[in-house]
């Protein structure tokens, strides 16, 4: 079981580290006021990395090697110049996700507006993977929750980490079998209600909440779309609906770290409301690839609740057990029976934008 929690809030980072006894405290706090987009902690040496947006100051990265107690500020991504006089230059605007290959390979970064950048130097500078980026379809792409598109998913195939997929909002499912050096849209079951009905399947124009892919059977993806919930067994080549109960849209979606056919989501009222149906905050858990789902609310307000939980607000750690989440009003909770029962460790955080185990 992981010892550390690393929650990113609107008002700062708070890491949270587990007892002799079992029970969660807050051991550290950074950024205080400042929001923080993404941590990431970094396995393979042990090191931290914390996206922050300072608004008109911009996002910025930091980096820490002792667990959060010090940090030293490092490289943003940086967008080129265009080429074409005139024509507007793009600005980072947010780091969404960090992601790293096994091995000795690169750190991913996806970004607002839609950029996914790779660094070999841990943050020391950054390269923009132009083949994504002067793909012809990008102009298709568009804002979801944001004014411009974003990849706000990054999964590395844990058996070659030269296959990489992304999930962008509103871009679609994007595949690169070679390192990034060509992509291919895959999207093939995914529809698009909010476009007209000759555009519904349109592959560029989906936008998937959150992608993950089962790390111990890596053939095996599940997607949380803003239309539904989807499955795939093929790596991402085709794609099957699922009903996860109450609702089908959500953003957050965890996915067992060896077991494919389990799941966790988290059901909201669509569109513009994004609350929980009726009130009652559900995680719906399925252990049979989506054929059937248990309502899990042991622990969780059942009456008069307003917490929507983010894409990255809801982990699953390395032992397929233990389940954080956290939510727009500040509350975090804690299970350690794969979210049969769930404990509160917090009431009052500042707004919860992700949530990872260290």
């Amino acid at each position: 079981m992981s010892d550390r929690l690393y929650v990113g809030t609107r008002k700062g980072l708070f890491v949270y580290r587990r007892g002799g006894d079992g029970t969660w405290s807050v051991e550290t706090k950074s950024f205080i006021g400042d929001p923080v987009t993404m941590v990431f902690p970094d396995r393979r040496d042990g090191t931290l990395y914390a996206a922050l947006d300072l608004g008109h100051f911009g996002p910025k990265l930091h980096r820490s090697e002792d667990a959060a107690a010090s940090w030293q500020e490092v490289s943003i991504p940086q967008y080129p110049k265009p080429d074409v006089e005139g024509e507007e230059a793009k600005a980072l605007k947010m780091i969404w996700c960090l992601e790293a290959a096994v091995g000795d390979g690169a750190l991913w970064a996806g970004t607002v507006p839609g950029g996914l950048f790779r660094s070999d130097d841990r943050g020391e500078s950054w390269t923009l993977n132009e083949p994504l980026w002067d793909d012809p379809s990008r102009t298709n792409w568009f804002g979801g929750g944001f004014d411009d598109p974003g990849i706000h998913s990054i999964a590395v195939d844990p058996e070659d980490r030269r296959r990489l997929v992304l999930g962008i909002s509103c871009g679609g499912l994007w595949i690169s079998e070679d390192d990034g050096r060509s992509w291919r849209a895959s999207t093939e079951g995914m529809y698009a209600e909010y476009m007209p009905p000759e555009r519904r399947e349109d592959p560029d124009i989906q936008d998937p909440h959150r992608v993950m892919q089962c790390a111990g059977a890596p053939d095996t993806f599940w997607v949380q779309h803003h239309n539904g919930a989807f499955r795939s067994t093929d790596r991402g080549a085709s794609w099957t609906e699922i009903h996860p109960p109450p609702s089908k849209f959500g953003f957050a979606l965890a996915v067992h770290p060896r077991d494919p056919k389990t799941a966790w989501l988290v059901p909201l009222v669509k569109d513009e409301c994004r609350v929980p149906v009726d009130g009652k905050v559900v995680v719906a858990r399925t252990r049979d690839g989506g054929e059937s789902f248990e309502q899990l609310v042991n622990g969780l307000p059942q009456a008069d609740a307003y917490d929507c939980i983010y894409r990255h607000a809801l982990e699953v750690d390395k032992t397929g057990d233990t389940l954080a989440m956290g939510s727009t009003t500040g509350s975090l909770w804690m299970s350690r029976n794969q979210g049969d029962s769930f404990k509160t460790l917090s009431k009052h955080l500042p707004p919860i934008y992700c949530v990872r185990f260290g």
